[in-house]
């Protein structure tokens, strides 16, 4: 399977960067009104302007947490590898095949429980 699959995020780096530049503008705005302001109704608006880009802010942020990253394609083994696999074969065969008794010995263990469960009939339960 050599198929590379190219991956572009919806909302990329860029699109979060921006995102943030324009709500910081918009609060630094909305706090350069709130020093001006002396009406309590006004600041109590300005405050609810400021708490909901915050909350957007917040929104943004968690998208941008959830897109996947860009995935790399996929290459097959290096002809490197493919000159190393044997002898690694040959240098991990003594310590291989004393393992592989005692894992053999285990499924035949296996084996028999499970056809004892069975009660000796052929893949019945």
């Amino acid at each position: 399977m050599t198929q590379a699959q190219t991956h572009t995020p919806a909302p990329s780096i860029a699109w979060s960067q921006a995102m943030q530049a324009k709500l910081m503008a918009a609060l630094d705005a909305a706090w350069a009104s709130l020093e001006r302001s002396h009406d309590p109704a006004e600041i109590r608006k300005i405050r609810d302007k400021a708490k909901a880009i915050g909350d957007l802010a917040a929104m943004a942020r968690k998208v941008a947490l959830i897109v996947p990253m860009a995935r790399t394609a996929w290459s097959p083994a290096s002809p490197l590898s493919a000159a190393i696999a044997p002898t690694l074969a040959e240098a991990l065969a003594p310590v291989a095949a004393p393992m592989a008794a005692p894992m053999a010995a285990q499924a035949e263990h296996a084996r028999r429980a499970l056809d004892k469960l069975k009660g000796g009939r052929r893949a019945r339960l």
